[in-house]
């Protein structure tokens, strides 16, 4: 009898943190599966923004997905670990303009040059684009900084912060090439599209310049299949 409540008062104890584990496992489960349908409800959210705007801006959805495309081509070719390894770096490639939400369409739509001060307000879409996304979890990192960087120029005279060389985040680098070759190769409301041949001469001279000397490596390593 002794020994029967012995064990009767070990194992009681034991019983209740195990039951308790199981249901604090439960509740984790619960609340990862609750974060993540909240972070993918935002980001369709978002993209679904992105997308509207694009279709203002451009006269069409698919500038996204092919500077993303273009983008993680050249990522892969440069094989910088700190951008592959970075899940938020693709999200960043995609939602680089959402700042623009907040650009008046009269600036997003002028078929002419932009004013002084109309230039200066579209440069605010890249810091407006960062205070949107600021508070989703899953961007922190390079997305995020890709959102804000990605018109800084290799030689510092690019926006918002005038960061040179290394100082640009490794992502926003790469970002900018790929946003340049869509831009120029697309029609726009000011411009008619260049053609690629004219767009790769640019962005390659502007190595050293405008753009990162190893991400114009890689451009010109892969342009055939960028192309395609």
């Amino acid at each position: 009898v002794p020994f029967r409540a012995t064990k009767k008062r070990v194992s009681g104890p034991q019983e209740e943190l195990l039951l308790y584990a199981r249901d604090l496992r439960h509740m984790l489960e619960l609340e990862r599966g609750q974060r993540e349908l909240l972070q993918s409800a935002y980001l369709e959210t978002v993209s679904a923004l992105a997308s509207a705007l694009e279709s203002k801006d451009t006269g069409t959805r698919a500038h996204s997905q092919r500077v993303q495309g273009y983008a993680t081509a050249l990522a892969r070719t440069i094989g910088s670990e700190s951008v592959m390894l970075d899940a938020s770096t693709p999200y960043g490639f995609l939602l680089h303009d959402v700042g623009k939400i907040g650009i008046p369409d009269g600036i997003l739509q002028k078929p002419g040059p932009l004013s002084l001060p109309e230039r200066r307000r579209m440069q605010t879409h890249t810091v407006l684009g960062e205070a949107m996304l600021a508070g989703v979890a899953f961007l922190q990192g390079e997305g995020l900084k890709i959102v804000r960087s990605h018109h800084e120029r290799w030689d510092g005279r690019g926006y918002p912060d005038e960061l040179t060389r290394d100082e640009i985040p490794v992502g926003a680098r790469i970002f900018a090439v790929a946003d340049a070759l869509d831009a120029m190769t697309s029609h726009r409301p000011y411009r008619r599209a260049m053609s690629w041949e004219a767009a790769g001469t640019e962005i390659v001279s502007q190595k050293r310049r405008q753009f990162d000397p190893d991400v114009i490596d890689a451009f010109v390593q892969v342009e055939d299949d960028l192309r395609d």
